[in-house]
């Protein structure tokens, strides 16, 4: 399986946060190749850059790329996915992801919910 992390799940593999002990078994599966979207990067990247956010962006890079994760670029076929999403969520990036899972062949997209 090819599964599509949510920055904030990223975030929370790398802190060993207990958030994802639902999906823990699928992230560690050697059957299934974990990607992280270059759009996470970019908003990870954003978030340091105002303050929001206490990390360095390489070593969170570096912790994915050791952890065997994939970067997945934003290609044209990603935004063109946009055009038909309902406007279900209102962040750019959140939007992104999803046409991103969408758009890539076999993808689960793991999110998160504030509630």
């Amino acid at each position: 399986m090819r599964i599509l992390l949510d920055t904030h799940v990223a975030l929370w593999v790398f802190a060993g946060s207990k958030r994802i002990e639902p999906i823990n078994d699928a992230i560690l599966s050697d059957d299934n190749k974990i990607f992280i979207s270059a759009a996470s990067w970019w908003e990870l990247a954003i978030k340091i850059g105002l303050g929001r956010l206490d990390a360095k962006l390489a070593q969170l890079r570096w912790a994915a790329q050791e952890s065997g994760f994939i970067e997945l670029p934003v290609t044209s076929a990603h935004a063109e996915a946009l055009i038909d999403l309902p406007p279900i969520h209102k962040d750019p990036f959140d939007r992104l992801l999803v046409a991103q899972a969408i758009s890539e062949p076999n993808a689960t997209h793991y999110s998160y919910s504030y509630s």
